[in-house]
């Protein structure tokens, strides 16, 4: 006769993480680069820094687009962070997906703010 102590332990399966553990890292690396290339303009440019500087910086397209980019890497990784601190300190059920729907929603509209503010809408 088997005896069992403790509770058995649920495998979900291979890998389990590895997703969000890389999402992590590449948006990270994208942040990292895109920082990069904006303080390249910023000190290749001669004189002051005024307005008509950053907006010449972010007036091309393609630049827009990078920034766009970034900004949804940037607010992918804030979700996949912030999911996992509410999944490890948040135990009750209720709050937690309270906490996690207003996370999204607070991220969709930053998201929406973003392309307002980068094609001027």
């Amino acid at each position: 006769m088997a005896v069992n102590y403790g509770s058995k332990r649920i495998v979900v399966g291979a890998h389990y993480g590895t997703r969000d553990w890389l999402a992590q890292r590449v948006t990270a690396v994208l942040m990292a680069l895109f920082t990069v290339i904006v303080l390249a303009q910023v000190l290749i440019t001669s004189g002051p820094i005024s307005y008509d500087t950053w907006s010449g910086i972010f007036a091309p397209q393609a630049m827009k687009t990078l920034t766009f980019a970034v900004i949804i890497a940037l607010l992918y990784h804030v979700w996949v962070g912030m999911r996992d601190v509410f999944m490890d300190y948040i135990k009750p059920v209720g709050l937690r997906l309270a906490l996690q729907v207003f996370t999204i929603v607070w991220l969709v509209a930053n998201a929406g703010w973003a392309i307002q503010v980068l094609w001027r809408f």
